[in-house]
């Protein structure tokens, strides 16, 4: 139906509808008859793409690319599918929470990391309770809620995005892990 004079014409009778709803809502200022006028414009898209042949390309390129996701998928399928790029557990450096968790699976795997690297698998990793209280400026005996107040105001002055120290920043970070543990 490319270029149907049916199609065509019912594209053009619900665009002079369309603008003939627009102008009436302009004169009158009624906003009412220009919500009544939005079917009539998405009538007269729909019946323009389908004329020109766009909507039957569109729906075929997007059955086309479904078709061949599937295929992808049933290429890449079984236990050993990692999703894409080779995407799997990642082994970052020392300071991210990546590189934190491979080295604690390493340590749960027989206390070698990745690097190969022995660590000893019932060291705590991080500062202890009492490095991370004096970390966040308070005594051993404050409470959970004077912790999350403190770190939200270590938070404000030591946030790399306001112009703070990022190595105070992990610091304070770390100190907080380890008392709401």
């Amino acid at each position: 139906m490319n270029r149907s004079p049916l199609i065509v014409g019912l594209a053009g009778v619900f665009a002079g509808m369309t603008v003939l709803l627009v102008i009436l809502a302009a004169v009158f200022q009624e906003l009412l008859v220009l919500f009544i006028a939005l079917p009539f414009a998405g009538a007269t898209y729909l019946f323009w793409q389908h004329a020109s042949g766009r909507l039957r390309e569109r729906i075929r390129n997007r059955a086309q690319r479904a078709r061949q996701r599937e295929a992808t998928r049933e290429q890449f399928s079984g236990d050993d599918a990692r999703g894409g790029f080779g995407a799997g557990p990642r082994f970052g450096d020392a300071d991210t929470r990546f590189g934190r968790e491979a080295r604690q699976a390493g340590a749960r795997a027989g206390g070698r990391t990745r690097q190969g690297q022995r660590i000893d698998p019932n060291a705590p990793s991080g500062p202890s309770r009492r490095e991370a209280y004096e970390t966040l400026g308070l005594s051993p005996d404050a409470d959970e809620a004077a912790v999350r107040r403190a770190y939200r105001e270590q938070v404000k002055e030591t946030h790399p995005d306001r112009g703070g120290d990022e190595e105070r920043f992990k610091e304070v970070t770390d100190a907080y892990e380890r008392l709401t543990e």
